[in-house]
């Protein structure tokens, strides 16, 4: 999910299309679809859908609740044995650009595709009403690539890609953590299970804890509308708040101990996570002295709109902030050191210290309007002197959209979605681009400035079983905050399989 500093080998990444690699997915994925049953229903839905104009979540979430899967699970077992697999191919025509720099998103077209496989094993420890234990342990693949490697957008087109292409397909250990559910009442209520907790009961009000490796939005910055890019949205900035810059490594997953303390109407979480040794790197720092992220969230689980909507229509809004501690430079350094001749180039990394504080806070809300129409709205905001390190380079973020179910044209389980986000950078963090800068994602060499404005449309359609295809496009104005280049529009078909 991130390109480490420094980034070898980029020239010929770049170069490449990785056309054996996309050959092999692309079958992979048509010889899926030819195995299935009914799969002549399938192919013309498929096409009905790809014939039409789309125009008008790194994420591994599992199926939300009530969702079809390939194989039945049991609610009552003590073991889940449960996963997911998805294949997106990407691509995008030309657009123009007067230049381009090491770190830019490629004005002469692309396509590339990437799969994301997850096992999800959890197996409950204590099975009791009032002290539940589970155990997790989750192993993964990411294979494939995105346009440019990933590169020279804020709002990256596929949350699904890791950033360095050396890392390559080979399986890994996701998440391995213990769950500890404590009752604090006697009154139950039904929970949804899922790979992260297994219980279908727990108490109202309760605390629980998890330690071990993670990923932080499996727990904080939660949205119902837009968090899964596996059936939802596939932007990074839609999926996540691109203003957090939440503790990862390149993968997107952090070693980390959350404590959540939850009530009928509201929630309350804590996180302190490992922090990366350099901005998007592979390895964490165990020294908490010196380098952490603190994460904080309050929800609150009420309707927003009071009397403009019926009173059994939900609405949540969560207020998030965080604080980091890492090896971080700032812009500011690098920007004078560059224009007192001291350097050729401005270069972050020269200015990194221990003790560094990056800061920054995030309003995340959702509210059903309809039975089958919802609303969302994410803010974000941080500090920005300080480099971007751990996610995305992006200081502020404003975003909107929804969706809509297909259960008025009786596919119950299709789902059409629209957003709306735009990102910027603080007036340091644009000095550094400007003069020639690169962040660990953008960098074009030189800069006219203007906020990356994103708006994505998806239909998901609910094929058989477990199995759903969807197309996706996103309209991507001042790509890296450029405006000089662009706009540019990004179209991809996924197919999505939960076992």
């Amino acid at each position: 999910m991130a390109i480490s500093t420094p980034f070898t080998g980029k020239a010929e990444y770049r170069t490449s299309m990785a056309n054996n690699s996309t050959l092999k997915y692309v079958l992979q994925g048509l010889l899926l679809l030819l195995t299935l049953p009914a799969h002549k229903v399938v192919a013309q839905q498929a096409a009905t859908l790809l014939s039409s104009d789309p125009t008008p979540q790194r994420d591994v979430t599992p199926a939300p609740a009530g969702a079809p899967t390939l194989f039945p699970h049991s609610e009552k077992s003590r073991y889940l044995i449960s996963g997911q697999a998805n294949i997106i191919l990407q691509g995008h025509g030309p657009f123009h650009s007067p230049y381009e720099g090491t770190n830019s998103f490629l004005s002469r077209g692309e396509y590339k595709t990437s799969l994301l496989g997850t096992l999800f094993l959890g197996a409950q420890l204590r099975k009791s009403p009032k002290s539940n234990t589970d155990a997790i342990f989750d192993v993964e693949s990411s294979g494939g690539r995105g346009d440019s490697e990933a590169l020279g957008l804020a709002g990256f087109t596929n949350l699904d890609v890791v950033r360095n292409p050396n890392l390559g397909p080979v399986p890994y250990i996701a998440r391995v953590q213990l769950h500890q559910t404590i009752g604090l009442s006697s009154k139950m209520t039904d929970a949804e299970r899922t790979p992260f907790a297994l219980a279908t009961q727990v108490p109202e009000r309760r605390l629980e804890f998890r330690v071990g490796k993670m990923s932080l939005p499996d727990y904080f910055d939660m949205n119902n509308i837009g968090t899964d890019s596996h059936l939802q949205f596939l932007n990074w900035t839609v999926d996540n708040n691109g203003a957090w810059d939440y503790a990862a490594d390149t993968r997107g997953y952090t070693y980390a101990a959350v404590a959540e303390y939850d009530d009928k109407d509201w929630s309350a979480r804590y996180g302190l996570a490992l922090m990366p040794t350099v901005a998007n790197g592979i390895d964490l720092d165990w020294n908490l002295r010196r380098a952490s992220g603190q994460n904080m969230e309050f929800e609150l689980r009420k309707p927003l709109l009071g009397g403009l909507v019926a009173p059994d229509r939900k609405g949540v809004v969560r207020v998030l902030s965080f604080v980091n501690h890492a090896h971080m430079g700032l812009y500011r350094d690098a920007v004078k050191a560059y224009l007192d001749g001291t350097e050729k180039t401005p270069a972050i990394t020269r200015h990194e210290r221990y003790g560094a504080v990056k800061y920054g806070f995030g309003l995340n809300a959702e509210q059903e309007l309809t039975e089958n129409l919802r609303i969302f709205v994410r803010f974000g905001w941080n500090e920005g002197q300080h480099e971007s390190f751990a996610y995305t380079e992006v200081d502020q973020t404003v975003e909107f959209g929804g969706d809509y179910s297909g259960r008025s044209w009786a596919r119950p389980n299709d789902k059409l979605g629209l957003t709306f986000v735009s990102n910027a950078i603080k007036r340091d963090h644009q000095n550094y681009l400007r003069l020639g800068g690169l962040g660990f994602l953008l960098g074009d060499s030189n800069l006219n400035y203007a906020r990356e404005d994103i708006v994505e449309g998806y239909y998901n359609l609910h094929a058989w079983r477990g199995v759903y295809y969807a197309v996706d496009t996103q309209f991507i104005a001042h790509p890296g905050y450029n405006k000089d280049r662009g706009p540019t529009l990004v179209s991809a078909l996924r197919m999505h399989v939960d076992f």
